[in-house]
C-alpha cells in the first residue's frame, strides 16, 4: 500500500491508495515548551490556538511551505499517519508535494519529517504539478498548462509541458499573510486586537478582491486596545478587501510574469485553454476575475480546489514503479526520489 502527503502550511491532507483522501487535518501542534510533550496535533491543536495556558503553546510547524521546525513536524507526521493507516502497513513508499522554488535543505527536511513514521521510499513532486493532475489534466502531453496552486503559504504558479516545468514562480505571501493583514486592519482602524483564527472565519465569510454586488457583513470579536475589555465591531467585505488587495496583487503580478517568460508555442496553448486556478485560495470572492482583468484570458476554478494536490499526490503514486526503474522510457512527473 503506498500512500501520499500533502504537507500544507494550513492542512495536512493524506491520500491512500485504492481508499482515496482519508485525512484532512490543520498543521497545528500543540506542545509543552519545556519538555516538548505533544498535547495535540491537527484540527484538535488548532482549536487551541490563543487559548493555551504559560507554558504551552500552539503553533504551525510548517511556514510559505516549508518546514519550520522539523521536530515538531516528524511528530505531527507520525501522529496523523497512526490514525488512518493500518499497523499493518510496513513501510510504505509515499508522494509527497513541495514548492516550485524549494531548496535541498529544504528537501531534506520533508524528506525526514516525512520518514519519521517509517517509510521504504519518498518520492517528491512540485505543488503545481500535482494540483494539475489533480485537476485531471494530462502533464506529460507537449500542451502547454498554465496553473496556479494558491494556498495559505505560497501560492505556486507554473507553466506545464511533458511532466516538466517551463517556467515558475513563487510568491511567499498567500492566505496566511492576509490573515495577518486582516489583523493589521481591524487593529488600526477599530483599536480590536483579535486572533489570526478569527482573521481566518473573517476572510473566509465575507473576504474578496473585488467589491460584491451584494454586501456582506461579519461580526469580528477581541479585546480593546485601549480598555482591555471584550469587544466585537460588524466589519463590511469592502474593507476586507482594502485589507487584502495588496497581496492578491502581487500573485496576480507573478501570473504576468510567468506568462511573460513563456516560450511562444507553449503561450498559443495556454491561450486556448486559459488560466487554471486551484489551492484553498483560489474561490476568494472576485480573485479569478482579478486575474482574468489582468491578463486578458480566461480563468478556471477547479470545483474541488482545495483537493487538488493531495488528489494529484495519489494519481502520481502511478508513477513510482516508472521512477524507479530509471529510463529514459515515458514521462514521469515526480522530482526525486529519496
Amino acid at each position: 500500500m503506498d500512500i501520499a502527503i500533502d504537507l500544507g502550511s494550513d492542512r495536512t491532507r493524506v491520500f491512500i491508495e485504492n481508499k482515496g483522501k482519508v485525512l484532512d487535518e490543520a498543521s497545528v501542534v500543540t506542545y509543552d515548551v519545556d519538555t516538548d510533550e505533544i498535547y495535540a496535533v491537527g484540527d484538535e491543536a488548532y482549536a487551541m490556538i490563543g487559548k493555551t495556558p504559560v507554558g504551552i503553546k500552539a503553533v504551525h510547524p510548517l511556514d510559505g511551505g516549508v518546514i519550520a521546525r522539523s521536530e515538531l513536524v516528524e511528530d505531527m507526521v507520525s501522529i496523523l499517519l497512526k490514525e488512518v493507516c493500518s499497523v499493518k502497513v510496513v513501510m510504505p513508499r509515499v508522494v509527497t508535494a513541495v514548492p516550485c522554488d524549494v531548496t535541498e535543505v529544504e528537501k531534506r527536511a520533508v524528506v525526514n519529517a516525512v520518514s519519521s513514521f517509517g517509510v521504504r521510499r519518498v518520492y517528491l513532486i512540485e505543488s503545481p504539478k500535482a494540483a494539475a493532475l489533480g485537476c485531471g489534466i494530462d502533464i506529460t502531453s507537449p500542451h502547454g498548462v498554465l496553473i496556479a496552486d494558491i494556498g495559505s503559504g505560497t501560492a505556486d504558479i507554473a507553466v506545464l509541458s511533458l511532466g516538466g516545468i517551463s517556467v515558475s514562480k513563487t510568491v511567499k505571501h498567500a492566505g496566511s499573510a492576509m490573515d495577518e493583514e486582516i489583523v493589521k486592519y481591524i487593529r488600526k482602524k477599530y483599536n480590536l486586537i483579535i486572533g489570526t483564527n478569527m482573521a481566518e472565519s473573517c476572510k473566509k465569510a465575507i473576504g474578496c478582491v473585488k467589491v460584491p454586488a451584494e454586501q456582506k457583513t461579519f461580526k469580528v470579536k477581541g479585546r480593546d486596545a485601549v480598555s482591555g475589555m471584550p469587544r466585537f465591531v460588524e466589519v463590511r467585505s469592502e474593507e476586507i478587501k482594502e485589507a487584502i488587495e495588496e497581496i492578491a496583487l502581487e500573485i496576480v503580478n507573478a501570473i504576468r510574469d510567468v506568462l511573460e517568460k513563456t516560450p511562444p508555442e507553449l503561450t498559443g496553448d495556454i491561450y486556448t485553454d486559459g488560466i487554471i486556478l486551484s489551492g484553498g485560495l483560489a474561490k476568494l470572492g472576485g480573485f479569478a476575475q482579478l486575474v482574468s482583468e489582468a491578463t486578458k484570458l480566461r480563468v478556471r476554478v477547479h470545483k474541488s480546489s482545495a483537493d487538488c494536490v493531495i488528489m494529484g499526490c495519489g494519481k502520481a503514486i502511478g508513477f513510482m514503479d516508472e521512477s524507479d526503474k530509471n529510463t529514459p522510457q515515458g514521462v514521469s512527473p515526480l522530482l526525486a526520489a529519496y
